[in-house]
């Protein structure tokens, strides 16, 4: 059985973690006994059910609402480009945002939408502050971005990649101490003990930047943490999950990448610097 997803914004969705006596129970009766041929040639004419009439989840749909989450995306960006004096007021707010919608048992999409504009402002207004000091870096960890996800779609599609028991936990184990280090560089970068621009990243072992190091296994972890939204969509879609949980995975998908982004473009400005 495929392992459940890291991400929290699946952890608290009852629709992706359905046993196989509740997913039978969800499937319809036969309603074509003791029904007319002519009933019967009405019946199968009909046009086949879209999501909207079975209100279950599909791949297609959950592609349409993650398309429309980064679009907004894409859009709140653009403003934090413009304004990059809202990047911290942005961090903040979708700090808060991303916590109401990963502790929402249902799903809200207006949330979610929300998470989406503030964290694109967020993006955007990191994004000028990296651009600014380092040319033509947010088009590389733009680029950079989209390959991993794209070459991580591609194996998980293929079968090449899966989510396990083990790597799962693994996975855990180091996501809780790369948050420790990032907590501890953020103190130590606060009180002043450190003097590099990243830190303790800045710190060099054999002429190497800690950062750099560092900033490739995150981003392989970021990778692994789409392997398991790609999984828990696919058991949400196999087990028929009411529809609207697409939108949990819009906003999973969407934390993820924007993670990925971020390591991808500090990696870039730490062998920049």
């Amino acid at each position: 059985m495929a392992a459940s997803s890291s991400n929290p914004a699946f952890s608290n969705s009852p629709a992706f973690t359905l046993n196989a006596t509740k997913a039978a129970q969800l499937a319809r009766p036969s309603a074509s006994e003791g029904m007319s041929p002519a009933q019967l040639d009405e019946l199968y004419g009909r046009p086949s059910a879209t999501p909207v009439d079975t209100d279950r989840m599909t791949y297609e749909d959950t592609i349409v609402k993650i398309g429309v989450a980064f679009l907004i995306l894409a859009v709140g960006a653009v403003v934090g480009w413009m304004v990059p004096v809202l990047t911290i007021p942005a961090a903040i707010v979708g700090f808060v945002l991303a916590l109401v919608n990963i502790f929402k048992k249902q799903p809200s999409r207006g949330l979610i939408l929300a998470y989406a504009a503030v964290e694109g402002v967020f993006v955007g207004g990191i994004s000028n502050i990296f651009e600014a000091r380092y040319e033509g870096i947010v088009g590389q960890a733009v680029l950079g971005t989209l390959v991993v996800v794209g070459v991580t779609l591609a194996l998980f599609r293929s079968g090449k990649i899966r989510a396990s028991k083990r790597a799962t936990q693994v996975f855990f184990v180091a996501l809780i101490a790369y948050a420790a280090f990032s907590l501890i560089n953020v103190v130590l970068m606060f009180t002043g003990v450190t003097s590099g621009m990243f830190g303790l990243r800045s710190v060099e072992i054999m002429g190497i930047p800690l950062g750099a190091i560092i900033g490739v296994v995150v981003i392989l972890l970021a990778a692994y943490s789409l392997v398991l939204d790609f999984t828990s969509i696919k058991v949400g879609v196999e087990r028929g999950a009411p529809r609207v949980f697409g939108w949990q995975a819009a906003f999973a998908v969407m934390v993820t990448v924007v993670w990925l982004y971020t390591e991808i473009l500090r990696l870039l400005a730490i062998f920049r610097e």
